[in-house]
């Protein structure tokens, strides 16, 4: 059956980006003298949540100065490449008539950059950004105002998420049907969070549209 809807991950899902994204942690923590943490635990989530949700060097700190400091470190330079099958998925559904929301935990700055990069972004039908929502992944507040926005049912929607975080926030949101992508994470991982598929790009979920 169609679904109602796609709603894709931006970082890690339709662009490789992860490695600039930790590229400016690292840098980040570097500048401040403070010993890197697994950066895994950014992964998905805004910098700003994990600031002020987790325990760190960073207790006490402003957790969105914090979060700009990281965000004006990471390599602009060089777009992030795309996925595999990242194009094709977007172009897929389209074709489909299945209407397409990115929901990201990025920024508008950054999200403009990754979507020049990917090349389809004036396809899709629906943005989220992190200053869409209140509460960020793994809150379901983005994938919901996404379902809202686009007039769709969640249960009929496919998501697709590289995080544990993202794929949460995506069940959460009562997706119908949860893929995990490991780009950055592994299939225990993102199983583990509630994903129903996992593949290591985007190349079978644009079959699955097809």
């Amino acid at each position: 059956m169609r679904p109602t809807g796609l709603l894709l991950d931006l970082d890690g899902t339709l662009v490789d980006s992860e490695p600039l994204q930790r590229a400016g942690y690292r840098a980040f923590f570097a500048a401040r003298g403070w010993a890197a943490p697994d950066l895994g635990m950014f992964t998905g989530r805004r910098a700003e949540d994990v600031f002020l949700a987790e325990p760190g060097a960073w207790i006490g700190h402003d957790p969105a100065q914090l979060a700009a400091e990281v965000r004006a470190l990471v390599p602009r330079d060089v777009p992030p490449a795309a996925v595999p099958g990242a194009r094709e998925c977007v172009l897929a559904a389209v074709a489909a008539g299945v209407p397409v929301a990115i929901v990201t935990s990025a920024g508008p700055d950054w999200v403009a950059l990754a979507g020049d990069a990917l090349g389809v972004f004036d396809r899709v039908d629906l943005v989220v950004t992190a200053e869409d929502v209140v509460d960020g992944k793994p809150h379901p507040a983005g994938f919901a105002l996404a379902c809202d926005r686009l007039g769709i049912a969640p249960p009929g929607a496919i998501a697709v998420e590289d995080s544990p975080a993202g794929v949460r926030a995506a069940v959460a949101a009562g997706i119908g049907l949860v893929v995990g992508v490991t780009t950055s994470r592994t299939v225990g991982e993102l199983t583990a969070a509630g994903a129903q598929a996992t593949y290591a790009d985007l190349r079978p979920v644009a079959a699955l549209l097809r």
